[in-house]
């Protein structure tokens, strides 16, 4: 059974910065795309950024520069580095994961995600 954890929200400060982990179980990042997508309250879940199983990456324009996705492959995680961080960036991130190369940023390419952790983020 394949489970994804995400685990490293709460609530920040404006310019400062938070590190998301995503442990999965059940299946083997390295042979998965994985994402990072956020739902602000009344909104849309969005993409955030993806990470091909190549190790190419991806992200949205909105946070671009601020954001770095990164994996390890050794611990079967993938990470997010959120810096500078934004009253805009409040919502909840899931992690996302589907066996491929390529990084989609569209919600129904991946069939697999965890259960959320909140960021919030104050000005």
């Amino acid at each position: 059974q394949v489970q994804l954890v995400e685990s490293g929200g709460g609530l920040v400060q404006a310019g400062d910065s938070l590190r998301l982990s995503c442990a999965a179980s059940g299946l083997t990042f390295s042979a998965y795309r994985m994402a990072w997508f956020r739902q602000a309250p009344g909104k849309e879940r969005e993409f955030v950024a993806g990470i091909g199983s190549g190790g190419n990456t991806y992200y949205a324009d909105s946070v671009k520069g601020r954001f770095t996705i990164s994996g390890d492959n050794a611990k079967n995680t993938r990470c997010l580095q959120m810096n500078n961080l934004k009253p805009e960036d409040t919502a909840v991130y899931y992690c996302a994961a589907r066996g491929g190369v390529a990084i989609f940023t569209t919600r129904d390419a991946y069939n697999y995600w965890g259960q959320g952790t909140q960021v919030t983020v104050s000005s």
